[in-house]
């Protein structure tokens, strides 16, 4: 075969050469251990929870060592891919913090534009780079084409391949494929030319040498130590319109682009070979793998499966709907990538997890777990350290867009709301009220008239004499101008006059001496005010509803008694 006029045939509108390309594309003048990384996700729907993992882990190396971290858009497969979800996906990831160096961006008007000095950043504006590489690996005999007519190529796009290779025996499908690769490797040039005039497509495969009896030593930053089978599968390299299939476009753009470290999930590991081979192929410097282990969950048996899309929290976009703060969702992907980061951050709790030294070798290479209820509690302890403002402007602006009516009554009086939300804030044990803003609701909404309504009945056991004499003495004794120690000093004197105890350890030595206790009267004013038996501190409820709201609500009560 003359390889360098088969390249001419299949190519020859390409005139550049890769050393032309290469040019194109110089080195990056980052300093030493620099590293680059990339998130190059398809734009084929939502966000999946297990993307932020492999784009936190590329954002980390890359920034903790001083390199570079872009975002690669493999649009590749016009068919799967979803009008709007790239945008999508960018602002998606910049909403959890991940931010790009360079890399595919949404311009002013909306649309995605490229940053950057090693773009296009999208692979369906990269054709002609992938097509200069190809007629190389066909001018020097290690790609060849296999052409399909017309009449074949409909009759497979009508076919439901799928079905028939279920209905197929593996072995045999596998035996007849090899044998199929054989003869289309010796094509002839005549043929080429036949097929050629006939307006036949093609797409090309690369010619593998490898023996799959033989394994390849390899090592893997997360893996380990691995032995794979040499590839001996013809794969394709560019499909019949063109277009350059995963394994061949990430070779190329990970080449000039410069990346030291891909970072993908373990479900790759069965391509690596081809991979290797490519990179061999090609001349390019191999960079490093990290294959990240996938995330499960536990179903109802307590079994261990994979997060599907399916699945409630693997869509990033339920998340902003639950109500999560991005930084509790952040913080909680911390905790599944290093196993030491609790530890530091216990150590470290005002710093944010931008500061922790992420090391690959604290990676699980067995799976992180995902669970709500650790992620409840990692988000209502980043909440509890977060200040009256910033809780403020998040729970606003998620609920002016998950429950606009109680977001109206946020922001009608911004003071107002930040003096609520500034309850049990700061110190060393800050309260916990609230994992999601979502929870902010039922933990405070009794602050609005609009929405204070009577959730929790009193006993029965208590005498409704008692709650009424309770609650008219402190209408008669209140004064909002009184400290906290004077407020319940009144208090406790209520609970004297109508044979209460106004002690708990009195109460606790001798109950039947008491109609009840200090606790009790306390309960009796904390339902008539906030209509709940649990509430925050109720002094400070008091002092933040005012003077005439407060009263109001006593005497509302002793009306329904």
């Amino acid at each position: 075969m003359d390889y360098q006029k088969l390249a001419e045939l299949l190519y020859p509108n390409v005139t550049k050469t890769p050393a032309e390309i290469e040019a194109q594309f110089p080195p990056r003048n980052l300093p030493e251990g620099a590293k680059v990384t990339r998130f190059a996700p398809s734009p084929t729907g939502f966000v999946h929870f297990g993307g932020l993992f492999p784009s936190t882990i590329g954002e980390r190396l890359a920034h903790q060592s001083g390199g570079v971290f872009f975002l690669r858009i493999e649009d590749t497969d016009a068919k799967r891919e979803v009008d709007g979800a790239a945008e999508g996906l960018i602002r998606t990831l910049s909403h959890y913090g991940i931010h790009f160096d360079e890399g595919a961006v949404i311009g002013e008007d909306g649309s995605i534009c490229d940053k950057g000095d090693y773009g296009p950043y999208r692979q369906s504006a990269r054709g002609p780079i992938y097509h200069v590489f190809a007629k190389q690996l066909v001018r020097e005999g290690r790609a060849y084409p296999v052409f399909t007519t017309r009449e074949e190529l409909d009759a497979l796009n009508a076919a439901d391949k799928k079905a028939e290779i279920k209905a197929r025996d593996w072995h045999e499908d596998q035996s007849e494929q090899k044998e199929q690769m054989l003869r289309a490797r010796n094509i002839t040039l005549e043929e080429v030319e036949e097929n050629l005039r006939a307006g036949n497509p093609f797409v090309l495969r690369i010619l593998a040498d490898g023996d799959p009896e033989k394994k390849l030593p390899f090592t893997d930053l997360i893996k380990g130590k691995l032995e794979i089978p040499e590839n001996d599968e013809d794969f394709v390299l560019l499909k019949s319109d063109g277009i350059p299939t995963y394994h061949f476009a990430h070779a190329v753009d990970d080449h000039l682009m410069g990346t030291t470290h891909v970072i993908r999930g373990e479900e790759w590991l069965p391509s690596l070979s081809k991979h290797l081979m490519l990179f061999r192929y090609l001349g390019f410097r191999l960079p490093k793998f990290m294959h990240i282990a996938q995330i499960m969950r536990l179903d109802e048996s307590g079994n261990k499966k994979k997060l599907s899309k399916r699945d409630m929290g693997a869509n990033m976009d339920d998340y902003s709907r639950m109500g999560y703060s991005p930084a509790c969702v952040c913080e909680y992907i911390m905790t599944l990538l290093n196993s030491n980061y609790e530890e530091w951050h216990m150590q470290n709790p005002e710093k944010p997890y931008t500061d922790f030294p992420f090391n690959i070798k604290k990676m699980s290479n067995s799976g992180c777990l995902f669970d709500f209820d650790k992620l409840n509690d990692v988000s209502k302890n980043i909440i509890s350290r977060m200040s009256a403002e910033e809780v403020y402007s998040e729970v606003s602006a998620w609920a002016l867009t998950y429950d606009p009516a109680f977001g109206a009554l946020l922001v009608r009086d911004p003071d107002y709301t930040r003096s609520i939300l500034a309850i049990g804030r700061g110190g060393k044990k800050p309260r916990k009220d609230f994992a999601t803003w979502a929870d902010v609701k039922p933990y405070m909404s009794f602050f609005f008239d609009e929405c204070f309504r009577i959730e929790d009945a009193y006993d029965e056991k208590f005498d409704k004499a008692d709650i009424k004499h309770a609650l008219s003495s402190f209408l008669a004794s209140y004064d909002p101008a009184d400290d906290m120690n004077t407020w319940f000093d009144k208090v406790k004197a209520i609970a004297r006059e109508i044979g209460y105890a106004d002690d708990m350890k009195a109460y606790k030595a001798d109950p039947a001496a008491f109609r009840g206790n200090i606790a009790d009267v306390s309960m009796f004013l904390r339902v008539a005010v906030t209509g709940k038996l649990n509430a925050p501190d109720l002094y400070t409820v008091m002092q933040i509803l005012g003077k005439s709201r407060t009263e109001a609500r006593i005497k509302s009560m002793i009306e329904s008694l």
